[in-house]
């Protein structure tokens, strides 16, 4: 049977998204989803940048507008969440802002190495200049800080750093065992992710070899499209599915409240 639930959908607020959550919501129904969560992207706690995110003070009318659309389909589950930024130093206020509402989930991601946005497609120059194999370390080096920070429910698109295809020359098995124990022991839920095939990768987020990894550590996983457009909500989840049962996965989490509400099966 398919994922029921996707996790992971954006709305105009964040300024690189389409579409209203009305629109999100009617497309979750026709594709047979039994619940979704709004999860656009927090306000950046380092600075501001609206090609990125809200702006703060749109935090409030974020909440007004998926409580609006609650109300509106009381009869079908819609959660609120965020999708906020690990930023390292900023620690103490991205929990003041996390803190301001009662989320149902919170997905923290890494989009920033040294304050390169290393997957926005007008940075992608950027990377003739780097060392591969040293942006995947360091990139894994900041998931396991975020997870460890305690500051995440889910995390989101664990290997968003193949996003344009870029590939480590080096054997990286280490660091991602590494990663899943620091999931692990964190208790953060790790997303499949769909997508990565909407992007030059061609590719789910995360890869079957680093998901078999989370798996064997007994990492558990939820599941999300990432829609920044209406027409992609549950999009893909027939490969999902199929990557997460390659994987050796056989549930899923369900959120509310910032906690495992309940594991489905596959």
């Amino acid at each position: 049977m398919l994922p029921k639930v996707d996790y992971h959908m954006h709305t105009p607020l964040c300024n690189h998204a389409v579409g209203e959550p009305d629109e999100y919501v009617q497309q979750a129904l026709r594709v047979g989803l039994d619940e979704i969560g709004f999860s656009d992207h927090a306000p950046l706690v380092s600075h501001e940048d609206t090609r990125y995110t809200m702006k703060a003070d749109e935090l409030s009318l974020y909440h007004a507008m998926i409580e609006d659309i609650q109300k509106k389909y009381k009869d079908f589950t819609i959660k609120l969440g965020l999708e906020a930024d690990y930023v390292p130093g900023f620690e103490s206020k991205t929990k003041e802002l996390l803190d301001g509402y009662p989320y149902d989930f919170v997905i923290g991601s890494v989009h920033f190495i040294d304050q390169w946005a290393f997957d926005d497609p007008d940075e992608r120059i950027k990377w003739r200049d780097k060392d591969i194999d040293m942006v995947y370390r360091d990139y894994y080096k900041l998931l396991r800080k975020s997870a460890m920070s305690g500051l995440f429910d889910i995390m989101g698109h664990v290997d968003l750093v193949k996003k344009f295809g870029h590939r480590s020359s080096a054997d990286l098995t280490e660091e991602i065992k590494n990663t899943a124990e620091a999931f692990r022991a964190s208790g953060v839920t790790v997303e499949i992710n769909t997508s990565g095939l909407r992007k030059p990768v061609n590719e789910i987020y995360p890869s079957l070899d680093v998901l078999k990894i989370y798996c064997q550590a007994e990492v558990p996983i939820t599941f999300s499209s990432d829609s920044h457009d209406p027409r992609d909500v549950g999009r893909d989840y027939d490969k999902a599915l199929v990557l997460a049962q390659a994987a050796g996965y056989k549930e899923y989490s369900v959120f509310k409240k910032r906690k495992v509400e309940k594991r489905m099966r596959l």
